[in-house]
């Protein structure tokens, strides 16, 4: 699939994150998998997932577009979403449709600064397809200014400087979407189905939904989380 094409194929649609850390109990590459052919039969048009293992493993199950990102924790630096040249490597190497990074305006490990990090990236793969994951508007822009192809929200409201909203950041999404030419995705806190559809009548491109659909343990403390703090009559 040509690169136009495959990018054009996620405009409307719902992409899954299929993701799980090694402390969660669904933990596993093969798991992983499964996840992404439940969400290609439930309509999904791709797949966001981390580290080389699970990629490989999803790319042999489902034939959809596939976001790929490695988090990875560095002493110096609180980016941890592909934060260096090393991850792109390993993304790149097994040939992700779209590599994600931390897109922030936050320095990287080893003191990289954010416009020597992308000069060095797309120097290297100047064919690569790379996602800005933002946190803020001025972000975006700085996004679109540099030449990274996609814009998506997921780390709005994970940095201390950006918006703390309870749900998507909808502002953000319709803001951005307006004034860039590159596809903006709406990724983070979309927990329910009418989120996904607001953020699309907000100008998102796509959605990316994650947690939601795809970590049980996440989606059963929503539920407990309501009911204890509700208003309950056990008596009835």
């Amino acid at each position: 699939m040509k690169q136009f094409d495959m990018v054009h194929s996620l405009k409307g649609q719902l992409i899954v994150s299929c993701q799980a850390l090694n402390e969660e109990p669904l933990y596993g590459s093969d798991i992983m998998a499964k996840f992404a052919i439940a969400a290609r039969r439930g309509g999904a048009a791709g797949i966001r997932a981390n580290t080389v293992d699970d990629i490989i493993e999803i790319k042999k199950a489902v034939d959809l577009p596939i976001i790929g990102i490695i988090k990875q924790v560095y002493e110096d630096s609180e980016v941890y979403i592909t934060p260096t040249i090393k991850e792109i490597r390993a993304l790149h190497n097994i040939r992700v449709d779209i590599i994600a990074t931390d897109f922030t305006n936050r320095t990287r490990p080893s003191g990289i600064e954010l416009i020597q990090f992308y000069k060095q990236i797309r120097d290297e793969f100047p064919d690569q397809i790379f996602m800005a994951d933002i946190s803020t508007y001025e972000e975006g822009i700085m996004a679109e200014k540099m030449g990274m192809d996609i814009i998506s929200t997921t780390l709005s409201g994970y940095t201390n400087y950006s918006s703390k909203v309870d749900g998507p950041d909808l502002e953000l999404v319709n803001t951005l979407s307006k004034k860039v030419e590159v596809p903006v995705i709406c990724e983070g806190k979309i927990h329910y189905p009418k989120q996904a559809k607001s953020a699309f009548d907000s100008g998102a491109y796509a959605v990316v939904v994650g947690g939601a659909i795809t970590r049980p343990l996440e989606i059963t403390e929503r539920f407990i989380k309501e009911i204890n703090g509700g208003n309950h009559n056990n008596d009835l």
